[in-house]
């Protein structure tokens, strides 16, 4: 998930004593949930750990709401309009559409989505009325070299179950929560479609986080709504989440996935080949169904995925002696054997892309930073100090096997091998 900006949201309005306790509340709740599976990277702003040029973005992109989600019955957790961010692109490409799919956890519970349904991550009420756009987004050639006259969209995220959510599971809860992430995608890309989308040349959905899972789940969807001779493909940023058991040997993200697919009526949204042969919620892993996926996909990942790390190898739950805590914050706090069991986890996500790396259409850049989302920061995508594999940035990697200029399978070796990584730290 992009780090969040409160600044542009100040600048709007003067806010009320009623906004400050609203806001306040959904603080307390976000920081709660958190702690399990919200990305920290929503409202959190760790350091790094060498000093970084700070970059700052050139476009500040104002909301729209969806003008055709209500007589879709498209709408967030809380009823409220879903919304996105456009940049219309230009000269070469005019053409040419880069849709960005917001990312944010999930939620598995009833009580967790109607608190997730007071803050930005379930309701367009508290959505920053602009945004930056950075990284992938960028419209600086400098920052953005393959797609910064692009038409570019950031669809933001407010329905808790990666745009995959269907309203037939809203009997579940006795509380009004609205479960429609499928109708909030279907929506919104038919609306970009009636806005010029419809004649593009060339496409990119992408996302990050549960948002780069979501840009996985609905590929081949967006492929088939766009013309037959365009150039469509799909690139997920920190979004190829593992099954792999916690520290404790829990199935704890198994787990978690059943319920937000219970809860939320997943299973429609994800892959039927998949789900013929094994549960829904298993199918919400994209080592089971990234090989039927019929388009070109690009995988941007770290091996040392702090949010996998953190949320799915050692939550909270299976550390009660709190002897992960500086480990889970710092890489560089781990002890030798906390390190071992990292590059197990590595390893782990080896074999899960292992039948992928032989794909011939699909690309790869996974270095072996302490990170998540790296194609929404500028820093991160491309600049002077962005993390390099055989000396090639993220955006050059993914414009590289975009354009057909070569292909591309970047796996970095173990950590502490890359010193351009961009490692986060969040002591």
């Amino acid at each position: 998930m992009a780090i969040p900006r409160f600044s542009s949201l100040l600048r709007c309005r003067k806010w009320a004593k009623s906004d400050w306790l609203v806001a306040s509340i959904g603080f307390v709740l976000i920081v709660f949930f958190l702690s399990f599976f919200i990305d920290p990277t929503s409202d959190s702003v760790p350091s790094v750990d060498r000093s970084r040029p700070i970059i700052f973005p050139s476009d500040l992109v104002k909301l729209k709401l969806s003008s055709i989600a209500k007589e879709r019955g498209a709408f967030c957790l809380d009823g409220s309009l879903p919304g996105y961010h456009f940049h219309e692109g230009s000269g070469s490409g005019s053409q040419s559409w880069l849709v960005h799919l917001e990312g944010g956890g999930w939620c598995n519970t009833v009580a967790s989505c109607s608190a997730r349904a007071l803050t930005k991550l379930g309701s367009s009420n508290y959505f920053e009325q602009e945004v930056a756009f950075q990284g992938v987004l960028s419209s600086d050639p400098s920052q953005n070299p393959e797609f910064f006259n692009w038409n570019k969209v950031a669809i933001r995220y407010c329905d808790g179950a990666s745009f995959a959510g269907h309203p037939e599971a809203e009997f579940k809860n006795e509380t009004r929560l609205f479960f429609r992430g499928q109708l909030i995608w279907e929506a919104i890309i038919d609306e970009l479609l009636s806005m010029g989308m419809s004649d593009a040349k060339q496409a990119i959905l992408t996302g990050c986080s549960a948002g780069g899972l979501a840009s996985l789940i609905h590929c081949d969807y967006f492929r088939d709504h766009l013309p037959k001779d365009a150039a469509v493909k799909c690139v997920s940023d920190g979004g190829y989440f593992l099954n792999v058991p916690d520290v404790l040997g829990n199935p704890t993200m198994r787990s978690f996935y059943h319920d937000v697919a219970n809860l939320q009526g997943v299973d429609k949204s994800l892959d039927q080949k998949c789900e013929a042969k094994t549960k829904p919620s298993k199918c919400m892993f994209p080592q089971e169904f990234l090989k039927n996926i019929r388009t070109p996909v690009f995988l941007v990942n770290p091996a040392y995925d702090f949010w996998q790390i953190q949320n799915v190898l050692v939550p909270t739950s299976a550390d009660p002696d709190k002897s992960w805590a500086k480990c889970r914050l710092n890489i560089k706090e781990c002890d030798a054997a906390q390190m071992k069991v990292l590059h197990g986890f590595r390893s782990s996500m080896m074999d899960a892309i292992g039948e992928f790396h032989q794909s011939k259409d699909g690309g790869m850049f996974i270095d072996s930073c302490y990170a998540h989302c790296q194609t929404v920061m500028s820093v991160t995508w491309h600049s002077p100090t962005s993390p390099r594999i055989e000396n090639k940035t993220i955006a050059e990697s993914v414009g590289d096997w975009y354009f057909n200029r070569k292909p591309v399978k970047l796996i970095d070796c173990p950590y502490p091998c890359n010193p351009s990584c961009y490692n986060m730290n969040f002591t």
